[in-house]
């Protein structure tokens, strides 16, 4: 029953857009997920994003374009036509039936045999390590019980694609990120095609093999996530993905070099921005946190700052601080003895994200 490693079927979206009214909800969406890809559907709240989830499971209609699955046009089929399989946000197991009986579910109504239905929920329930909850209903167990039986009910349909509508939100962060390494294993061992739900973006950055970044109905951008985390296309993407989010600061150009665009900051701050050549002058700088430090005081290039609040983390230590040139985050490694109300400079220690007046990446 098991699939082997990339044998989910591809989904293909061609100009799809949904409408509610006069609201554009979905707005031209192309895109082509790959056979046994897991693929994340991430963005801010309202983006799109579950309703572009539910339109491929078809439990939304489509007001323009086609989708596909496995090479077939299921843009008017009913959702069991389609070969997936979804999760819910709220897991939606009948409270009545036993755990046994919501994962056979789907398959009585196929009309399979008897003997078929208890093995493969046998087999299922111990590859999630439920097998002794077979008996019991949704009320004696926990949450990460419940979302597992939800799982559970999904694999043993075995589709050609795996929907999930932000699962972990009503997980713990603990139980979060025990699920997250669950599911990446459960990934990697049936390579059925799964596309994910959520507007988290460390659950993107830690399972997708690709993510789609939707704002406003539309995708901002697709890649791979350090791809996106590394060249965000637009100020939008460089704010979002990461956390703390990126710095951007008002900018000067100052005219090319050999070595790139010469910018002076926001606090009069010069300095140059390896590699962009493109024609548009920047007019933002995006640093992320981790590629600020803090410098000898007074030194060339360094920012002058007034630090306003520290996070200590343990591993890492937050700083919040105010400068000429805007508001600053720094993410420094380990625990370091930062104080607020002191006066610090810092300085880039890594790559700078040059902006146009339009917010697209000037590279």
């Amino acid at each position: 029953m098991t699939a082997m490693a990339g044998s989910g079927g591809t989904v293909r979206l061609i100009g799809v857009s949904k409408q509610f009214g006069q609201f554009a909800a979905i707005r031209g969406v192309d895109l082509d997920v790959r056979s046994g890809e897991f693929c994340v559907f991430v963005g801010p709240s309202g983006c799109g994003k579950s309703t572009l989830l539910r339109m491929i499971a078809g439990l939304e209609e489509v007001s323009a374009g086609d989708i596909e699955i496995g090479g077939r046009r299921v843009t008017q089929l009913e959702p069991g036509d389609r070969g997936v399989a979804m999760v819910f946000q709220n897991y939606a197991l009948y409270p009545h039936k036993t755990v046994f009986e919501n994962m056979a579910f789907a398959l009585r109504n196929e009309r399979r045999p008897n003997g078929e239905i208890k093995q493969r929920v046998h087999d299922v329930a111990e590859m999630l390590q439920i097998g002794q909850l077979l008996r019991r209903k949704p009320k004696q167990l926990s949450g990460g019980q419940r979302q597992r039986v939800a799982i559970g009910r999904a694999i043993v349909r075995n589709p050609e694609v795996f929907l999930f509508d932000e699962p972990m939100s009503n997980l713990d962060a603990a139980l979060r990120g025990q699920t997250r390494a669950e599911l990446a294993a459960l990934h990697r061992r049936l390579g059925v095609t799964t596309v994910f739900v959520t507007h988290d973006q460390t659950e993107a950055m830690t399972l997708g093999d690709r993510i789609v970044v939707l704002r406003d109905g539309k995708i901002e951008q697709v890649g791979a996530p350090l791809d996106i985390y590394n060249a965000p296309c637009n100020t939008f993407v460089a704010t979002f993905i990461g956390a703390p989010p990126m710095n951007l600061i008002p900018a000067e150009p100052l005219g090319r070099s050999a070595d790139g665009i010469r910018v002076r900051l926001a606090g009069g701050v010069e300095l140059t921005v390896p590699g962009a050549t493109a024609a548009a002058n920047p007019v933002l700088v995006g640093i992320r946190p981790e590629h600020l430090a803090p410098a000898p005081a007074g030194s060339a290039g360094a920012i002058a700052a007034e630090v306003e609040l520290v996070e200590h983390l343990g591993a890492t230590t937050i700083v919040s601080a105010r400068s000429q040139a805007g508001q600053l985050c720094l993410q420094l490694a380990g625990q370091q003895p930062v104080r607020a109300g002191e006066r610090i400079d810092v300085a880039p220690c890594g790559k700078l994200h040059p902006f146009d007046h339009n917010g697209l990446r000037c590279q």
